[in-house]
């Protein structure tokens, strides 16, 4: 999926005013989920995302994969976007569920295996491919 057409989608699914508050919550998001996951499984959801959302995804070899939940994944991104746990729920989702459709359904898969069940319902209705 093409930038324009990703950010397009989360600005339509979270109601934001524009293409950049879409950008700025997209990036927090990404940048709470890959802290969540193993830097391999953040090498291969960078590699199937457009290039300008690459750099939200931390892929460093080095970095130890976080293990909170979704509680502490919703105040991380509140923090970053400046909103409210609340909120965050609704962003964090606009993303994901995006997010969903543009990666590979082998890509999302390994994605929501690396996650507590709890986070599941952020990315939306879905179908885990065998």
């Amino acid at each position: 999926m093409q930038y324009e057409q990703f950010l397009a989608r989360v600005r339509d699914r979270g109601e934001y005013a524009s293409a950049e508050e879409a950008a700025h919550v997209t990036a927090a998001v990404l940048e709470v989920l890959s802290s969540r996951i193993t830097p391999q499984e953040a090498a291969g959801l960078a590699a199937q995302l457009a290039r300008p959302l690459q750099p939200a995804v931390d892929t460093d070899p080095e970095r130890v994969a976080g293990t909170f939940g979704v509680e502490e994944f919703l105040r991380r991104v509140a923090e970053r976007v400046g909103g409210r746990p609340r909120t965050a729920e609704w962003d964090a989702s606009a993303v994901l569920t995006t997010l969903a459709e543009a990666v590979s359904g082998g890509e999302l898969n390994h994605l929501i295996s690396e996650l507590p069940s709890g986070y599941a319902a952020l990315f939306g209705e879905f179908a885990l491919s065998d």
